[in-house]
């Protein structure tokens, strides 16, 4: 895989897409964005200190519906790094990787599929390393926050791109999600509600229980908070 980095680009997503036509895996990194994305078009702040990058992957003979075990693959590399600066991560379903409560890092994911298989995917990752978060109240953290570590923005990217290097099943995924079993707050459409959370399923939909009544969601019908007192307890 080529590894290339540039000094600031809008979005690595956006700007590793020209390098499609040469069908090789490649990844791109920024010191900055200024038009960093997050998932449901939120904007993700990406000042310099922080670890901008984005995986293009092309894939033969790769199922479409196997196509949550990118993301869940990427969101283990991110955690594995953590643990590298001596964080403690955990996952929040489907893809914020958390510290201490508070977000350390996104991650947006698009593919592309043609018929059944899956052609190319590109895994954007905004890792907070040593970047100021202070301006967004107190909802991210950075690892510099939380480590004693010595190390900076350019050894913890060197570190993610190692880890996602390597390779990843969905049982790591499931063990840094420390709140199955317990209760959350589930938000799905204009209806919000409590539910306990009993599984996340291979094709990665949450099985939850309410009221005696399993079931099972997808990321796109609902969130989960856990903000209020007595949430994501076991």
């Amino acid at each position: 895989m080529k590894i290339k980095l540039i000094e600031e680009t809008v979005s690595t997503n956006e700007t590793v897409k020209q390098y499609l036509p040469e069908r090789e895996d490649i990844v791109l990194s920024a010191r900055r964005q200024t038009g960093g994305k997050g998932t449901k078009g939120r904007s993700f702040l990406s000042g310099e200190g922080g670890v901008y990058l984005s995986f293009l992957t092309f894939y033969e003979n790769f199922p479409a519906s196997r196509a949550f075990e990118i993301m869940a693959h990427a969101a283990v590399a991110v955690c594995r790094t953590a643990e590298a600066f001596g964080v403690t991560p955990s996952l929040k379903w489907a893809n914020d990787v958390l510290a201490a409560s508070r977000k350390l890092c996104g991650i947006l994911v698009e593919n592309s599929v043609k018929g059944d298989l899956l052609d190319y995917s590109i895994v954007g990752i905004g890792l907070n390393a040593e970047n100021d978060v202070s301006s967004l109240g107190g909802i991210a953290v950075s690892l510099r926050e939380l480590s004693s570590a010595p190390f900076t923005a350019d050894t913890v990217r060197e570190r993610l791109i190692v880890e996602y290097g390597k390779k990843t099943d969905f049982a790591d995924y499931l063990r840094y999600h420390r709140y199955l079993g317990g209760r959350v707050r589930v938000v799905e459409g204009t209806r919000t509600y409590e539910a306990v959370a009993r599984a996340i399923l291979p094709d990665g939909r949450l099985e939850i229980e309410e009221g005696g009544t399993r079931r099972a969601l997808s990321s796109a019908e609902i969130r989960l908070d856990f903000s209020s007192p007595g949430l994501n307890k076991k």
